[in-house]
């Protein structure tokens, strides 16, 4: 029915309803201004400003505000353009072709080609955590123009289109590392990048300052003109820097669990656990296999049958948090096991096998003592380590826990070795073969490569399930793999799979737009603004 042919009545509803949604697409259209500073909270100071060779949580945070990735991801890990416009998959899962953004210019003016992709996933596969899972079937890259970048694989990797965000795959500029050892490139700690932030400076022990780049490829973002990150390590000194306003967002549960609902109840913030899509992350006890007790499986399985996971979540996590048996995290839903530890909890059980394996009880009820380390990173810390003190007392195993901070922690645990066992987090991120085979795959044991085979776990069986369900395209046959492969590392117990945690990023009201993506926080903040009259 033409408008002109309605009823008076019927005419003045809809002029109303139609100068009601123009305002409100108005209202949301409107770009915000380019003003305003973001302090982003981080409860750990970073080691490096790239993600190329270390995926520790704290370099997570700031990396991709400099250095992008080819592609970003909603909150079901779809792919979105980034530095690359479109992709084509061949039929055969062997070829990737990329066609690329043009007119990006790294900060030092250099054009972005297609080199610094090549160049970026060469690398990415020698030094990074996982870049040797993710780019194992890679045989080549191919460059045929400045805007086409083709990957040739010899085998398929079903999960690759899924693993090129900012963090996981950064593309640097091969100007700035070539001919250099990357590892120690000064790059790394004063980030040269595509991004809508350019590094400024890094004053040790307080902060970082990035600041707005004018010439950013996505204009009119960013909308903020200076972003400072603020590091902030007393866990009680950041949950009154949210409620005193010093600082504006953080994320993975940046304070406290036990002041959570108090700051629930400030006016000023806001809460949200959208954003952590792309990282299933779990909280592992990790065995060093190479440790005179741990290499025994039977104290392995006696310390799996003295932890309750049960009282972890619910006491040392304050119920935020999901129970675990499996090494696939609940948060990769198709792959996830949810059957139970063969290790009940059972102390009866864990003290019979302690004795069965020749550590029976001395003066005072100790068998034998044991250093803990603890990733220093999570707020979660300092309590499970004393839970796991407390618990494994009761079979007679003294623990003596041991603190120190992120650079140390992992010297000890991944170059020196120097550990009997660990409590750790690790991202599953999005697929298995991404974030979980290189925690058990034995040729991804590499001293000096954090986050990688810190047990010296080596299976056959594993290492051939991994390996098969890479490059396995038939999804039912992959989902069976990985059964095999949850339940062979369940009997063997090279780690014990805790809990995944429920992660909340905390922000002032006046920040908008910050977790728009399956990697939140951790994105580019491009989008992200500020409400100066809410200060």
């Amino acid at each position: 029915m033409s408008s002109l042919l309605r009823p008076p009545h019927l005419r003045r509803v809809a002029v109303a309803l139609l100068l009601a949604a123009g305002l409100a697409a108005a209202t949301q259209a409107a770009p915000p201004n380019h003003s305003g500073t973001l302090t982003l909270l981080s409860t750990s100071e970073p080691t490096a400003l790239v993600t190329i060779g270390n995926v520790a949580t704290p370099i997570l945070s700031v990396s991709a505000k400099v250095t992008e990735g080819l592609l970003k991801y909603d909150y079901d890990v779809n792919p979105q353009p980034q530095l690359a416009t479109k992709w084509v998959i061949s039929p055969d899962g062997l070829t990737y072709t990329f066609t690329l953004r043009q007119g990006v210019k790294w900060h030092d003016g250099k054009d972005f080609t297609s080199a610094d992709v090549a160049y970026s996933i060469d690398l990415l596969k020698k030094i990074h955590p996982r870049g040797r899972n993710t780019f194992a079937n890679l045989t080549a890259i191919d460059t045929p123009d400045k805007y086409t970048a083709i990957l040739r694989l010899s085998k398929p990797a079903p999960y690759l289109i899924r693993a090129l965000v900012a963090t996981e795959t950064p593309i640097v500029p091969k100007h700035v590392y070539e001919g250099t050892d990357p590892a120690n490139n000064p790059n790394n700690n004063a980030p040269i990048g595509t991004g809508p932030f350019k590094f400024k400076e890094w004053v040790r022990g307080s902060h970082i300052v990035y600041e707005r780049n004018p010439e950013y490829w996505d204009k009119p973002k960013p909308f903020i003109d200076q972003l400072i990150v603020r590091f902030v390590t007393d866990p009680a000194a950041a949950a009154v820097a949210f409620e005193t306003g010093t600082v504006d967002l953080g994320y993975r549960t940046p304070v406290p669990l036990a002041d959570l609902e108090r700051l629930k109840k400030v006016p000023a913030l806001r809460f949200e656990t959208k954003g952590n899509s792309y990282s299933s992350n779990v909280t592992r006890l990790e065995f060093n296999l190479d440790n005179e007790y741990f290499k025994n499986e039977k104290v392995r399985q006696a310390v799996a049958h003295a932890v309750d996971r049960g009282v972890i979540v619910k006491v040392v996590n304050y119920g935020y948090g999901q129970v675990s048996y499996s090494p696939i995290a609940p948060g990769l839903k198709a792959f996830h096991d949810p059957a139970p530890s063969p290790y009940a909890f059972d102390l009866k059980k864990a003290n019979a096998l302690l004795d069965e394996a020749g550590y029976p009880r001395k003066a005072g009820g100790v068998r034998f003592s044991v250093p803990l380390d603890f990733n220093p990173i999570g707020a979660d810390g300092p309590r499970l380590a004393d839970y796991l003190r407390s618990t494994l007392a009761r079979i007679g195993i003294a623990v003596t826990v041991r603190a120190q901070d992120p650079s140390a922690f992992i010297k000890r645990i991944y170059t020196d070795r120097d550990f009997a066992f660990t409590h750790n987090g690790a991202s599953n991120l999005f697929d298995p073969t991404v974030g979980v085979q290189r925690l058990y795959w034995s040729k991804n044991f590499i001293k000096g490569v954090p986050f990688s085979n810190g047990t010296h776990y080596q299976s056959p069986v594993v290492d051939k399930l991994l390996e098969d369900a890479a490059v396995e395209n038939d999804p039912a046959r992959r989902l069976k793999l990985f059964k095999e492969f949850q339940d062979t590392v369940a009997r063997d117990v090279p780690d014990l799979n805790l809990y995944q945690p429920v992660f909340i990023t905390i922000a002032n009201q006046r920040v908008h737009d910050h977790s728009l993506t399956a990697d939140g926080v951790e994105s580019n903040l491009a989008d992200v603004y500020v409400d100066e009259a809410k200060k």
